[in-house]
């Protein structure tokens, strides 16, 4: 399971017109799932999307978490993460889960992330045409993968 996230003083997403999830000052994670993930892969990946220390402290040293700043997490699925893009000119999807498998997992992750954090959640829309808006605060972007045990 992987997780692009970025560290954001705002971001929304728009399906049809309409704001779906919005937060202001926190990280928006674009979520990819592949093949061989399971429930243990999204615990492991709420649980470091959580922790990870993005923020700066008083000495602007990156040593604080969403959870510390008590900020908001927007979860956005991104099918396109999963991509092989090793060679020719056009990606391939070979490692990503089918929406069948993927759906329920997603909404694990984000069961997981609502369980361990009691802060402003919201989430894109799994299949749908979205608008992401975003404002990157640094910027500040890293890759995080939970692989599947």
């Amino acid at each position: 399971m992987i997780a692009l996230i970025q560290r954001v003083s705002h971001a929304a997403v728009n399906v049809n017109g309409e704001d779906i999830g919005t937060i202001d000052r926190g990280i928006l994670a674009l979520i990819g799932v592949e093949k061989n993930d399971n429930r243990q892969s999204c615990k492991r990946l709420a649980e470091r999307i959580l922790s990870y220390r993005v923020f700066p402290d008083d000495e602007d040293k990156m040593n604080l978490s969403v959870e510390d700043i008590h900020g908001g997490l927007l979860l956005v699925p991104q099918f396109t993460l999963a991509a092989n893009t090793d060679k020719g000119k056009r990606p391939s999807f070979s490692s990503a889960a089918s929406p069948a498998d993927a759906i329920p997992l997603f909404e694990e992750l984000v069961s997981n992330c609502r369980s361990l954090y009691k802060g402003h959640i919201d989430t894109g829309q799994f299949g749908a045409d979205m608008q992401v808006r975003l404002t990157n605060d640094g910027p500040v972007t890293f890759w995080l993968q939970a692989p599947p045990k």
